[in-house]
């Protein structure tokens, strides 16, 4: 099955491609998909639906989107679907990063509590959607440990693999992260369809 993939991200596209072997992936730049899609849903399920069935419908094709953010128990699980732009605009991880600490400046070690969610969605031409969902615990650090991954990822201490995700490699990542292990369900769920 061909998949575009509502996404840009080089390392989301090649996580992707990695648990959906035998299907052809494709980003939606490749296809000439160049609407801007706003994210209106107040969960990560219906932003990642938005997403997929926004280019499924626009190209007559399966479509594959994630919506995927941090949550932080202390914060009543902000910023949530405003993780992207928590600092108010979207994309500067450095600023969103530095009001994460200031909101956390006063929380003790034992409140910090977080995890990583991310849902994925597949939109099929006929109409169809399969949603499934993932998530990562883990807590929120008092400063940046090591410079890897992208968003919070240096913020952000995984129960699993007892290190920041900002000291971690690719793979280790991989192996526990929120997304790959939505992916691994959307997968399971897909093959159980006998698509």
């Amino acid at each position: 099955m061909k998949i575009v993939v509502a996404s840009g991200n080089k390392a989301k596209l090649r996580e992707i491609a990695q648990i959906f072997q035998g299907h052809t992936i494709l980003p939606m730049a490749e296809t000439g998909f160049t609407d801007e899609i706003e994210e209106t849903g107040s969960t990560f399920e219906e932003n990642a639906l938005i997403k997929a069935r926004a280019v499924s419908e626009k190209l007559h094709c399966a479509a594959l989107a994630d919506d995927s953010g941090l949550c932080v128990d202390a914060l009543n699980g902000a910023p949530g679907v405003y993780s992207a732009r928590f600092c108010g605009r979207h994309g500067d991880d450095a600023a969103n990063n530095r009001l994460l600490l200031e909101k956390m400046k006063d929380v003790p070690e034992n409140l910090r509590g977080a995890h990583f969610e991310s849902c994925v969605a597949l939109c099929l031409a006929d109409g169809r959607a399969v949603t499934a969902s993932g998530r990562t615990y883990g807590k929120i650090l008092f400063a940046e440990e090591g410079t890897g991954g992208f968003g919070y990822d240096p913020l952000f201490w995984s129960e699993e693999l007892k290190k920041s995700f900002g000291t971690a490699t690719a793979e280790e990542k991989n192996s526990v992260s929120h997304r790959g292990k939505a992916l691994r369900e959307l997968s399971r769920k897909i093959g159980e369809l006998g698509l």
